[in-house]
């Protein structure tokens, strides 16, 4: 069998793809250009393709010539602090799963405390490094939670880098305009423009921040356009009304009402019942009234409830859905919807001229308190109302599972985010003195951080009781957790004691022990270094 001959000598076009081919056959079946057959042949192949590899990088023919990157924008805002610097390197650096087993130790959750660090940071006005900007956003890739305030912080080298790197273009989207700056009042046209042609994102933007400063400028801006806006689109721009809401907003809402969308009608509905002195609200407050009303023929006043019989369609016009969900009885469902949106100071006058703590605290017949009572609480959240707040509230003494309107722990919270913080927080302390911390995890949600001296003072008592009784460490984990984000840093020195290994009772957990002076010694840790970042970010 004789071998093939070698091919004649290729020309520069192919002499590459020639190359390849011997390669692909082997030099047994065929020769290198330029080589003879034989034990060389290999090595001659090797030789001619790195000769040719060569060849090929040398003679590349250049391609034009990118456009220049523009340098980004200079962020005006001052440095920050060396030692602050370097503690944000530090909690960049922090990668949560560390520990072995589940269990953390007592070294603190650092990417736990960053958040904390940016407010911080943002309230200060200081500009974030440079070369901390890749870490920053990767951080906020990973946690949409960190992203509002890690743009913040970040400033315009964000957006300069977010242009440039595909993985963080969550900051174009999320910033208006791409980081493009919106117009003021003093550029009406520009506004116009943007309003009209603009990307759905930057006209959101562009109405939240013109209702953020004048709010009737914003709802007249809106109503140019609200008639040929898509029924989605309608609904996120009336949701930018709920900011400033004021009586001034009725007359578009009443025209909302009639909206062919059943959601922007709702939506239209719940902003008008936010307003007492709506005629809607004053509709509502005559069906929610002609529904309740005081028993005075027995011993003790008691309220009767006739709950609606019809969703007739001055009710659906005014925002009630006639569709009870499944296992809800349709009367109920109407009567929740009129009660959560009538004014709560008529009831006063409709009940006899009692005080929201009187009127919750009547009896009431017929099995229609926990739906009289859950709506009394929507209508309390939705119009901010503390007086009834305070009243559905009742007592932190109460049973757990609800004051004398309030009927769980989540209606709870949602009462006791319309009072101030400090009464918030003494609410909430009184709450765990009585019942401890297994029912306060929601309710500790809500507070305003750092914890006030009183309610800080409570948890900690509370977790010494728990440590002290040999429960299960574990189940306290979440609110340990919540305390070492929210105690005031300068409860470490109280808790100093706390973290020796106590002698555990016969009938503790295996280990608890250890574990109680283990999460101690790593809440006092971590309080130390909350204190220590609040220093550096507020030294001058």
């Amino acid at each position: 069998m004789t071998r093939n001959p070698a091919p004649p000598e290729a020309s520069e076009g192919n002499h590459w793809e020639e190359l390849v081919t011997v390669a692909l056959l082997g030099t047994a079946r065929r020769t290198p250009p330029g080589a003879a057959a034989g034990r060389d042949a290999p090595a001659a192949l090797l030789d001619a393709a790195a000769v040719e590899t060569v060849r090929r990088r040398a003679g590349m023919r250049p391609g034009r010539a990118a456009a220049r990157v523009e340098p980004a924008a200079e962020d005006a805002r001052p440095a920050l602090p060396s030692a602050a610097a370097r503690r944000l390197t530090m909690l960049l650096a922090d990668r949560p799963g560390a520990g072995s087993g589940g269990r953390r130790g007592t070294a603190p959750d650092l990417m736990e405390l960053l958040p904390q660090w940016l407010a911080t940071a943002n309230r200060q006005g200081f500009a974030a490094p440079p070369q901390a900007l890749p870490a920053l956003l990767d951080a906020a890739r990973g946690r949409t939670d960190l992203r509002p305030a890690v743009l913040a912080f970040a400033g315009p080298r964000a957006l300069w880098l977010a242009r440039l790197n595909t993985d963080w273009r969550f900051a174009l989207r999320s910033t208006p305009g791409g980081g493009a700056a919106l117009p003021g009042p003093e550029e009406p046209e520009r506004m116009r423009e943007l309003w009209e042609e603009g990307l759905f994102a930057e006209r959101v933007a562009l109405l939240s921040a013109i209702r953020a400063r004048d709010a009737a400028a914003a709802r007249d801006l809106l109503a140019t356009t609200w008639a040929t806006e898509r029924a989605e689109d309608r609904l996120m721009f009336l949701d930018s009304l709920r900011t400033g809401l004021a009586a001034a907003d009725e007359p578009f809402l009443e025209r909302a009402l009639a909206d062919r969308s059943r959601n922007v009608r709702a939506t239209a509905a719940e902003l008008l019942s936010a307003l007492p002195g709506s005629a809607l609200a004053g509709r509502m407050a005559e069906r929610a009234g002609s529904c309740v009303a005081v028993d005075r023929t027995q011993g003790t006043p008691a309220i009767v409830v006739e709950a609606p019989h019809e969703c007739d369609p001055g009710m659906e016009r005014d925002g009630v859905l006639p569709k009870a969900p499944a296992g809800r009885g349709e009367r109920s469902w109407w009567l929740g919807q009129l009660v959560e949106a009538a004014p709560l100071g008529a009831w006063s006058r409709r009940l006899g001229g009692r005080t929201p703590e009187e009127i919750v605290a009547l009896p009431v017949a017929d099995d229609w308190q926990d739906e009289l009572h859950a709506a009394w609480c929507r209508a309390a959240v939705r119009q901010r109302d503390p007086s009834w707040s305070r009243a559905l509230l009742g007592t932190p003494a109460a049973p757990e599972a609800g004051g004398p309107g309030a009927v769980s722990l989540a209606e709870r919270a949602k009462l006791l985010g319309t009072l101030g913080s400090e009464e918030r927080a003494d609410w909430v302390a009184g709450f765990i003195a009585v019942h401890g911390l297994s029912e306060a995890f929601q309710l500790l949600g809500v507070c305003t951080v750092p914890w006030a001296g009183p309610l800080g003072r409570a948890v900690v008592d509370a977790l010494n009781i728990a440590r002290d009784a040999g429960s299960y460490p574990w189940s306290f984990s979440g609110v340990m957790g919540l305390a070492e984000r929210c105690l005031d840093p300068a409860e470490a020195v109280r808790l100093e004691a706390l973290t020796a290994v106590p002698d555990e009772p016969e009938d503790a957990a295996p280990g608890a022990g250890g574990y109680w002076a283990e999460s101690f010694q790593r809440l006092v840790t971590t309080l130390r270094l909350r204190a220590a970042m609040q220093s550096e970010l507020t030294r001058a």
